[in-house]
């Protein structure tokens, strides 16, 4: 063994005997093996795609996540209404009378309410028999006759179409864009955007940031420019360039101003000797968190320019669902869309059958 440690030693005299050599390059050769297949191993995991060893989440139908999103609406009504309907019983004027209190306090607004009161109370009125369940049955479809639905295709197939989106600061219009622009793309669609807010440079900035994550074009001019020669510029390249869409951002300081009615209407023209108006879908965005105040704001864009749909967000953080109803029915517009979360999917196609269902389960 002596020999052995002699012959390794670096300061040994002597030479290393034929078989301790022939042992040192056996070990020298069994050691890289055992490192070139551990490095191999280690190089394989690194290329490895990861595994999700969490279960996958059972994909929800409409009906669950309007349900899931619209829970605080539902509770509100449910607390609302739990008295009232309870108990099957006759319906008397004095039960619609709070009936018509709850559904007003409920957000669904004076108007909405009287009118989906009105033919029980002539039944009242009139003696015929009318019971609770029987009330919840049919106020139910009466909700639903209230929520017309878009009967046209969309996003409109000629090209370029426009999507015109409309609203105040920080209903979150800009994010509704860009979650459109990406189920669009999704689709094989040819999108271009337009950042037809330049009053403020950072509605700019953001358009423009969405536009990189997407990988989509984000046609602009710098702050303060004419928000239609933003527009005209945008639209002539789409033709040029054979887009599908366009997707137009717009400014929403104070809906009361005029000089911001005046340039909407301005727009409004700009688009017309561009695009027929066929192919055009001005969308108002309101965002459910005001309430009441939501009914204001479409009354003075609609008298700007004529109003195609709606996209109410917000949907999931307030109990304020029952606007949707009161603005839908006051001023004749279909919801195309309605936001419950965050996330793209969030933005889900709007379902009245699903919606009344969530807020007013039987």
């Amino acid at each position: 063994m002596k020999a052995v440690e002699g012959a390794c030693s670096p300061s040994g005299g002597s030479n290393p005997s034929p078989s301790v050599n022939l042992l040192n390059q056996l070990v020298f050769q069994v050691l890289k093996k055992l490192f070139s297949k551990v490095s191999q191993k280690e190089a394989q995991e690194e290329h490895k795609p990861l595994e999700d060893t969490t279960e996958a989440p059972k994909k929800k139908n409409l009906f669950e996540r309007f349900k899931e999103g619209l829970s605080k609406t539902k509770e509100k009504l449910t607390s609302a209404l739990s008295e009232v309907f309870e108990v099957d019983r006759l319906v008397d004027l004095n039960l619609l009378e709070e009936l018509e209190e709850k559904l007003i306090l409920a957000d669904l607004g004076v108007e909405t309410t009287l009118h989906l009161l009105e033919p029980f109370k002539n039944k009242v009125i009139k003696g015929e028999p009318l019971t609770t369940k029987e009330l919840k049955r049919q106020l139910k479809e009466k909700m639903l006759e209230l929520l017309i639905e878009y009967e046209k295709p969309f996003p409109p197939s000629e090209k370029p179409s426009i999507l015109f989106f409309l609203g105040v600061n920080g209903v979150g219009k800009t994010t509704t864009i860009a979650k459109l622009a990406k189920r669009f793309k999704e689709d094989g669609k040819e999108v271009l955007l337009v950042a037809g807010d330049t009053f403020r440079a950072a509605a700019i900035d953001q358009l423009k940031m969405w536009g990189e994550r997407l990988g989509l074009e984000v046609s602009h001019q710098k702050e303060g420019s004419d928000p239609s020669a933003v527009i005209y510029q945008g639209l002539e390249k789409a033709i040029k360039e054979n887009k599908d869409l366009v997707l137009v951002d717009t400014a929403g300081r104070l809906h009361t101003k005029y000089n911001l009615m005046e340039e909407l209407k301005k727009m409004n023209r700009v688009m017309d000797k561009l695009v027929p108006k066929e192919n055009r879908v001005n969308i108002l965005v309101l965002d459910a968190t005001t309430g009441q105040n939501a009914i204001s704001q479409a009354e003075h864009f609609s008298k700007a320019i004529p109003l195609s749909a709606l996209i109410i967000t917000k949907m999931d953080g307030t109990a304020k669902g029952g606007i949707a109803l009161a603005v839908s029915y006051k001023f004749k517009l279909p919801i195309l869309f309605i936001g419950l979360g965050e996330k793209a999917e969030d933005l889900l196609p709007f379902d009245k059958h699903a919606f009344i269902n969530a807020i007013l389960p039987d």
